[in-house]
């Protein structure tokens, strides 16, 4: 059985360091994981690259939504990606898509080029390609390391059959890496579904907020903090390992 790697989604230096000592094997920096992650700041970037000995891969999203791009935030992104490889980066995650529904292929050449020689992630505007057949062969072209995918639904493990098609088209020529909804007690079954060795969560949990004498629960913004959970990656991990 080939070695098999969890990467998290931290949204924080605390995320992060959690997610190490919980046993991954790689970090997805990003922000704003309630809307599906966006670019970080420079400095949590640059934190990370210090503190973290983990391959660090970062978000590069300017925005939510979805992923048609206009050359304002292909410029955005581009200069997120220079950023990323003068700060040491392993490499950085986007996606780009035309209004057809295909992988833009032009606009994603222009952010490869700005990648360099770091690795390159294709997330998961993947799912909401009109052929993932032909988007795969696109993306493999493209040169990129790995997509991430759940299969086109809501949770991967709903996408299981669709994610081992896209593994077995890829023979090989690029990593597929499941995501979305992937837990300890389902992460076993998603391996053996669909054949893939890398696995994306976040592990989140809600921190409740320090906040004692002073709170406007009704404004919305007096909310704790959420952060990766240490014990549920280390959780994740050894499932990875048993099955």
């Amino acid at each position: 059985m080939a070695a098999r790697l969890l990467e998290v989604a931290a949204n924080s230096l605390a995320s992060a360091l959690a997610a190490q000592l919980g046993g991954a094997g790689r970090i997805e920096l990003c922000t704003a994981l309630e809307l599906g992650g966006l670019t970080p700041s420079h400095a949590q970037i640059a934190l990370l690259r210090e503190r973290v000995a983990l391959p660090l891969y970062v978000l590069v999203r300017p925005r939510a939504g979805d992923f048609l791009c206009s050359d304002m935030d292909i410029e955005t992104m581009q200069r997120d990606i220079e950023a990323c490889a003068s700060m040491g980066c392993d490499g950085v995650v986007f996606g780009v898509l035309d209004a057809g529904g295909d992988v833009d292929l032009a606009r994603c050449r222009a952010l490869m080029a700005a990648a360099g020689r770091m690795g390159v992630t294709f997330h998961r505007a993947f799912d909401l390609v009109r052929d993932p057949a032909r988007a795969l062969e696109d993306v493999i072209a493209l040169g990129v390391e790995r997509v991430l995918t759940s299969g086109g639904e809501p949770s991967a493990l709903a996408g299981a059959a669709k994610i081992r098609g896209l593994v077995e088209q890829a023979r090989g020529r690029v990593a597929i890496m499941p995501g979305a909804g992937i837990r300890p007690g389902n992460v076993a079954q998603l391996a053996a579904a669909t054949g893939a060795c890398e696995f994306h969560a976040s592990a989140k949990h809600s921190l409740p907020s320090g906040m004692r004498d002073h709170r406007h629960d009704r404004l919305g913004m007096g909310d704790g903090e959420i952060r990766t959970d240490g014990d549920e990656v280390r959780a994740l991990v050894t499932a990875l390992a048993g099955d």
